[in-house]
């Protein structure tokens, strides 16, 4: 638990296709809570996917409340599925919302990216 009163919080969310990620952290960037997919018992596929999103969007939310944060400024990255329903969960959860931000890395042509799968 932090020592003083905090507010305001920075939502972090990393949304890959495999899992999903949300941290709230101060305007610091030191981090005061995380949680992820896997750490709410979802294996497997079932990690990446909207539903396990918005569930790990809630606990981190009810958190949150607890300890008084009322503002966030959210900022994204990744381009997996629970990306829209994490914010969507959250922001039903009713804090004031600052700014949402999309950091996702763009490769100014990096490596080759992998062949899609043939099903």
């Amino acid at each position: 638990m932090p020592k003083k009163k905090i507010t305001y919080g920075i939502l972090n969310i990393l949304s890959t296709y495999n899992n999903t990620i949300i941290a709230i952290s101060d305007e610091g960037g030191n981090v005061i809570l995380s949680s992820s997919s896997g750490a709410l018992g979802f294996r497997g596929a079932r990690k990446g996917t909207p539903y396990a999103a918005s569930k790990v969007s809630e606990l981190i939310a009810e958190k949150a409340k607890m300890l008084g944060i009322k503002d966030v400024g959210i900022k994204v990255r990744g381009i997996g599925a629970g990306r829209e329903s994490a914010i969507r969960s959250f922001a039903a959860q009713g804090f004031n919302i600052g700014f949402i931000r999309d950091l996702t890395p763009i490769p100014h042509n990096g490596p080759k990216p992998p062949k899609p799968r043939r099903v």
